[in-house]
């Protein structure tokens, strides 16, 4: 039986400290990115995460291999976990999740304020054309 996997990273990203949530459904791999301000506790990330998870917009998912899950000694998983932060920060994978979905956003925002410029015109149109007709009645 296949889970359900995620992940989460918190990291400096100057000036920011940026929370990186990752997941692994069963149609794919999605990221999201979420942005503390100041450095956050262990306290204040567990609160977030049971309040907010849930809001996340995470990306649209994209097929991959899931991470093979085993079962390690909690030292050495502490160990490895300090040397990939140091070494790589966020995943690459996770940085072309949040790019395509900045992509789809910017697309999505792009195709409203044509829609609304087009409205206007067309309203401005309208407009005119009704003050035209008014003054040829000599209104």
């Amino acid at each position: 039986m296949d889970r359900n996997a995620g992940s989460f990273t918190v990291l400096f990203q100057p000036p920011f400290w940026v929370g990186i949530a990752e997941r692994w459904e069963e149609e794919g791999y999605s990221a999201a990115r979420v942005v503390f301000g100041a450095e956050p506790t262990d306290a204040r990330l567990y609160e977030w995460i049971e309040k907010e998870w849930h809001r996340l917009r995470f990306s649209p998912a994209v097929e991959g291999e899931r991470p093979v899950k085993e079962r390690k000694n909690p030292k050495r998983a502490q160990r490895e976990a300090r040397a990939a932060t140091r070494l790589q920060g966020v995943s690459t994978r996770a940085q072309e999740a949040l790019s395509r979905q900045r992509e789809q956003e910017g697309l999505l925002r792009q195709t409203q304020s044509r829609q609304a410029r087009q409205e206007e015109t067309e309203r401005k149109y309208l407009l005119r054309q009704e003050k035209k007709r008014a003054k040829k009645r000599g209104r």
